[in-house]
């Protein structure tokens, strides 16, 4: 999968657990939506402003909650 990244031009994007954790709870408190770590992750960059995408286009998040312990989503 990484050589067909690379051809693609595709680029990682880094984000801090902090800003995980910070959309889990987003996510909990707005949408109503479980996700678990690797789910929020997804869209962390996103709602922390690490990555914007280029003018036009459709973004599109995969969440996924199976992995998901309820009280972290406690305020």
């Amino acid at each position: 999968m990484f050589a067909v990244a690379q051809r693609a031009g595709l680029q990682s994007v880094l984000v801090s657990d902090a800003e995980i954790r910070a959309t889990q709870i987003w996510l909990w408190q707005q949408l109503r939506i479980v996700s678990e770590p690797g789910g929020a992750t997804a869209l962390a960059p996103l709602l922390s402003g690490a990555w914007s995408p280029p003018a036009g286009s459709k973004v599109g998040v995969v969440l996924c909650g199976a992995n998901t312990n309820p009280s972290v989503l406690e305020s």
